[in-house]
Protein backbone atom coordinates (compact mmCIF):
# COMPACT_ATOMS: atom_id res chain seq x y z
CA UNK A 1 0.00 0.00 0.00
CA UNK A 2 1.28 3.29 -1.03
CA UNK A 3 1.10 6.27 1.89
CA UNK A 4 1.63 9.91 1.11
CA UNK A 5 3.43 12.04 3.39
CA UNK A 6 2.81 15.83 3.07
CA UNK A 7 5.88 17.69 3.54
CA UNK A 8 4.23 20.90 3.87
CA UNK A 9 5.93 22.76 0.58
CA UNK A 10 5.18 26.65 -0.47
CA UNK A 11 6.28 25.66 -4.12
CA UNK A 12 9.23 23.27 -5.59
CA UNK A 13 9.83 26.54 -7.79
CA UNK A 14 9.74 23.45 -11.17
CA UNK A 15 8.34 23.00 -13.87
CA UNK A 16 7.22 19.80 -14.25
CA UNK A 17 4.48 17.61 -16.42
CA UNK A 18 0.90 17.14 -14.79
CA UNK A 19 0.53 13.63 -15.40
CA UNK A 20 2.23 10.16 -16.05
CA UNK A 21 2.36 10.09 -19.70
CA UNK A 22 4.11 13.25 -20.43
CA UNK A 23 6.10 12.95 -17.01
CA UNK A 24 7.57 9.24 -18.57
CA UNK A 25 8.57 7.79 -15.54
CA UNK A 26 8.96 4.61 -15.53
CA UNK A 27 6.47 3.92 -12.66
CA UNK A 28 3.19 2.21 -11.81
CA UNK A 29 2.17 5.45 -10.13
CA UNK A 30 -1.43 7.18 -10.76
CA UNK A 31 -1.71 10.67 -11.75
CA UNK A 32 -2.84 11.39 -8.10
CA UNK A 33 -0.16 9.81 -6.88
CA UNK A 34 1.87 11.83 -9.37
CA UNK A 35 0.49 14.85 -8.28
CA UNK A 36 1.18 14.53 -4.95
CA UNK A 37 4.79 14.42 -5.95
CA UNK A 38 4.56 17.26 -7.72
CA UNK A 39 3.01 18.61 -4.72
CA UNK A 40 6.35 17.92 -2.56
CA UNK A 41 5.08 14.84 -0.90
CA UNK A 42 7.07 12.26 0.22
CA UNK A 43 5.71 8.51 -1.02
CA UNK A 44 6.11 5.49 0.91
CA UNK A 45 5.59 2.19 -0.19
CA UNK A 46 6.53 -1.40 1.52
CA UNK A 47 7.68 -4.17 -0.40
CA UNK A 48 8.32 -8.21 0.31
CA UNK A 49 11.69 -9.26 0.97
CA UNK A 50 12.99 -12.79 0.96
CA UNK A 51 14.74 -14.55 3.87
CA UNK A 52 12.19 -12.56 6.87
CA UNK A 53 13.78 -9.35 5.63
CA UNK A 54 11.61 -5.85 5.33
CA UNK A 55 11.50 -3.39 2.45
CA UNK A 56 10.40 -0.13 1.47
CA UNK A 57 10.53 2.24 -1.28
CA UNK A 58 10.28 6.12 -1.14
CA UNK A 59 9.93 8.51 -3.28
CA UNK A 60 9.95 12.28 -3.82
CA UNK A 61 10.86 15.55 -6.38
CA UNK A 62 13.62 17.76 -6.71
CA UNK A 63 13.18 21.10 -7.99
CA UNK A 64 17.21 20.56 -9.53
CA UNK A 65 18.48 18.98 -12.65
CA UNK A 66 19.74 15.71 -12.41
CA UNK A 67 23.33 16.34 -13.25
CA UNK A 68 22.74 18.45 -10.27
CA UNK A 69 21.65 15.49 -7.69
CA UNK A 70 23.89 12.98 -9.11
CA UNK A 71 27.08 14.93 -7.94
CA UNK A 72 26.06 15.58 -4.75
CA UNK A 73 24.78 12.12 -4.20
CA UNK A 74 28.48 10.43 -5.55
CA UNK A 75 29.72 12.34 -2.93
CA UNK A 76 29.75 9.73 -0.14
CA UNK A 77 30.92 11.25 2.74
CA UNK A 78 27.99 13.69 2.34
CA UNK A 79 25.59 11.41 3.06
CA UNK A 80 26.30 12.08 7.03
CA UNK A 81 24.20 15.52 6.29
CA UNK A 82 21.42 13.47 4.32
CA UNK A 83 20.94 10.50 6.90
CA UNK A 84 20.77 12.03 10.83
CA UNK A 85 21.87 8.67 12.33
CA UNK A 86 24.61 8.05 10.01
CA UNK A 87 27.92 9.27 11.79
CA UNK A 88 30.01 8.31 9.44
CA UNK A 89 30.96 7.46 5.49
CA UNK A 90 34.17 7.18 4.19
CA UNK A 91 35.05 5.99 0.36
CA UNK A 92 38.00 3.24 0.55
CA UNK A 93 38.06 2.51 -3.12
CA UNK A 94 37.00 3.18 -6.36
CA UNK A 95 37.27 -0.34 -9.04
CA UNK A 96 36.08 0.35 -12.85
CA UNK A 97 33.36 -2.22 -13.55
CA UNK A 98 31.79 -3.26 -17.15
CA UNK A 99 28.63 -1.97 -16.18
CA UNK A 100 29.68 1.59 -15.03
CA UNK A 101 31.58 2.70 -12.16
CA UNK A 102 32.29 0.56 -8.72
CA UNK A 103 33.05 1.80 -5.30
CA UNK A 104 33.88 0.42 -1.54
CA UNK A 105 32.50 2.42 1.02
CA UNK A 106 32.64 2.22 5.06
CA UNK A 107 29.51 3.56 6.75
CA UNK A 108 29.06 3.58 10.93
CA UNK A 109 25.39 4.03 11.71
CA UNK A 110 23.98 4.52 15.61
CA UNK A 111 20.41 3.61 15.58
CA UNK A 112 17.62 2.02 18.50
CA UNK A 113 15.01 0.21 17.74
CA UNK A 114 13.75 -3.31 18.18
CA UNK A 115 16.65 -5.11 16.38
CA UNK A 116 18.84 -2.74 15.02
CA UNK A 117 22.62 -2.26 17.43
CA UNK A 118 22.98 0.82 18.92
CA UNK A 119 26.02 1.34 16.39
CA UNK A 120 26.09 -0.43 13.41
CA UNK A 121 29.19 -0.25 11.64
CA UNK A 122 29.47 -1.39 7.44
CA UNK A 123 30.74 -2.22 4.13
CA UNK A 124 29.08 -1.30 1.24
CA UNK A 125 29.92 -2.03 -2.51
CA UNK A 126 28.42 1.07 -4.46
CA UNK A 127 27.54 -0.03 -8.34
CA UNK A 128 26.45 3.81 -10.27
CA UNK A 129 25.55 3.37 -13.79
CA UNK A 130 24.44 6.30 -15.81
CA UNK A 131 21.49 5.58 -18.86
CA UNK A 132 19.78 8.44 -20.24
CA UNK A 133 17.12 5.50 -20.97
CA UNK A 134 16.49 4.37 -17.46
CA UNK A 135 18.28 6.69 -15.58
CA UNK A 136 20.85 7.71 -13.03
CA UNK A 137 21.19 4.25 -10.06
CA UNK A 138 23.12 3.60 -7.47
CA UNK A 139 23.26 0.37 -6.05
CA UNK A 140 24.37 -0.28 -2.77
CA UNK A 141 25.19 -3.71 -1.65
CA UNK A 142 26.14 -5.17 2.17
CA UNK A 143 29.87 -6.58 1.59
CA UNK A 144 30.81 -7.36 5.53
CA UNK A 145 29.10 -5.93 8.80
CA UNK A 146 32.08 -5.29 10.97
CA UNK A 147 29.66 -4.46 14.35
CA UNK A 148 25.74 -4.86 14.57
CA UNK A 149 22.71 -7.09 13.72
CA UNK A 150 22.27 -7.05 10.04
CA UNK A 151 22.13 -10.27 8.31
CA UNK A 152 21.91 -8.54 4.65
CA UNK A 153 21.08 -4.98 3.44
CA UNK A 154 20.98 -3.13 0.05
CA UNK A 155 19.48 0.08 -1.18
CA UNK A 156 18.90 1.21 -4.69
CA UNK A 157 18.43 4.84 -5.48
CA UNK A 158 17.11 6.11 -8.96
CA UNK A 159 17.18 9.43 -10.69
CA UNK A 160 14.62 10.67 -13.34
CA UNK A 161 14.28 13.47 -15.31
CA UNK A 162 10.82 15.03 -14.60
CA UNK A 163 10.35 18.52 -16.77
CA UNK A 164 13.08 20.62 -15.30
CA UNK A 165 13.37 18.82 -12.26
CA UNK A 166 14.18 15.24 -11.06
CA UNK A 167 12.31 12.10 -9.59
CA UNK A 168 14.14 10.41 -6.53
CA UNK A 169 13.41 6.68 -6.03
CA UNK A 170 15.23 5.56 -2.91
CA UNK A 171 14.56 1.49 -2.07
CA UNK A 172 16.13 -0.08 0.70
CA UNK A 173 15.76 -3.65 2.29
CA UNK A 174 17.10 -4.87 5.40
CA UNK A 175 17.40 -8.80 6.86
CA UNK A 176 18.62 -8.78 11.08
CA UNK A 177 20.31 -11.63 12.23
CA UNK A 178 18.09 -12.31 14.70
CA UNK A 179 14.42 -13.62 13.45
CA UNK A 180 11.81 -10.83 13.14
CA UNK A 181 8.56 -10.25 11.63
CA UNK A 182 8.77 -8.43 8.44
CA UNK A 183 6.49 -5.97 9.18
CA UNK A 184 8.59 -4.80 11.76
CA UNK A 185 11.25 -4.20 9.78
CA UNK A 186 9.44 -2.62 7.58
CA UNK A 187 7.80 -0.35 10.13
CA UNK A 188 11.66 0.16 11.39
CA UNK A 189 12.58 1.66 7.50
CA UNK A 190 9.13 3.44 6.83
CA UNK A 191 9.52 5.30 10.24
CA UNK A 192 13.02 6.51 9.68
CA UNK A 193 12.61 7.24 5.47
CA UNK A 194 10.74 10.84 5.76
CA UNK A 195 12.84 12.34 8.11
CA UNK A 196 15.91 11.44 5.90
CA UNK A 197 14.50 11.99 2.71
CA UNK A 198 13.10 15.43 4.00
CA UNK A 199 16.70 16.02 5.12
CA UNK A 200 18.24 14.76 2.31
CA UNK A 201 16.05 16.84 0.08
CA UNK A 202 16.78 20.23 2.25
CA UNK A 203 20.50 19.68 1.78
CA UNK A 204 20.89 19.21 -1.56
CA UNK A 205 18.30 22.03 -2.29
CA UNK A 206 20.39 24.34 -0.02
CA UNK A 207 23.83 23.48 -1.68
CA UNK A 208 22.96 22.60 -5.31
CA UNK A 209 26.30 23.21 -6.70
CA UNK A 210 28.28 21.51 -4.37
Amino acid sequence: MMKLLSMNPATLGVSMATDVATVGWDTNLSDHEVQRLLKGDILLQAKPCANRGGGVTARMCLPLERDQVWAQLTNYPRWVEYFPDLICSEMLSTVAESTGTGRRLYQVARKSFLMFSAQVEIYLRVFESIRDTTGYQIRFCLEQVEKGSFRDFSADLKLQNCGSGTLLTYSVQATPALPMPATLIQEAIRLDLPTNMQQMRQVLCDRPGQ
